[in-house]
């Protein structure tokens, strides 16, 4: 059992180290401009919308930096991050809402409580086991997806090719042991404005 864990471990690390160098592209870490479904046009129309919301974010306040998170997809825009108390979570949707070209805005920003290590180490080895059991499945396109977990809920956001991709990142999520909730962001090709041709 004790090789078993250590095994997974060491894969975890290695396949961490590989996606965010290896793969940083417009769309963020882990997925790769030339894998992106969608056109070099929408992609760098969410790129600018992301790094403006983010600037925009800093100037309001510079703990924004570290502690909120922005994913433009197709312009729609996914908040993720802990702030000190829920008058800024509203701030923080009014401003995403006002980034020009914004077409909904998903806020899973939650309050700051104390560090606890045990959930972090919990929410770290979650998110490690989804990204490998994604990596291994040859239905998936692992590098479309983004996933982070807070209080052993994964949170997925990502572009699938087809509506069985989808349902196939889903379940995988759902077999992930002590995964309280799966709450996924996932825009298929379909329907994303413009197609790659």
């Amino acid at each position: 059992m004790k090789s078993r864990i250590f095994l997974i471990s060491i894969i975890f690390i290695t396949i961490a180290g590989c996606v965010g160098i290896s793969s940083k592209g417009i769309f963020g870490t882990g997925v790769s401009v030339a894998l992106d479904p969608r056109s070099l046009g929408t992609q760098i129309d969410d790129s600018v919308m992301q790094k403006n919301l983010a600037a925009r974010l800093v100037l309001r306040d510079k703990n924004y930096l570290l502690s909120v998170s922005t994913k433009v997809l197709d312009g729609r825009i996914f908040l993720t991050g802990k702030v000190e108390d829920p008058e800024e979570k509203l701030q923080i949707t009014k401003l995403a809402w006002e980034t020009k070209g914004a077409r909904s805005v998903k806020n899973d920003i939650k309050l700051k409580e104390d560090f606890n290590f045990k959930q972090s180490a919990k929410d770290l080895l979650i998110t490690s086991q989804l990204r490998t059991a994604l990596i291994f499945n040859k239905k998936i396109k692992a590098s479309n997806y983004q996933i982070d977990t807070y209080k052993k809920k994964i949170f997925i956001y990502g572009i699938s090719l087809t509506a069985d991709e989808r349902k196939e990142v889903i379940s995988e999520a759902k077999e992930i042991l002590d995964v309280k909730a799966v709450i996924e962001s996932i825009v298929l090709v379909e329907d994303l404005r413009i197609q790659k041709n």
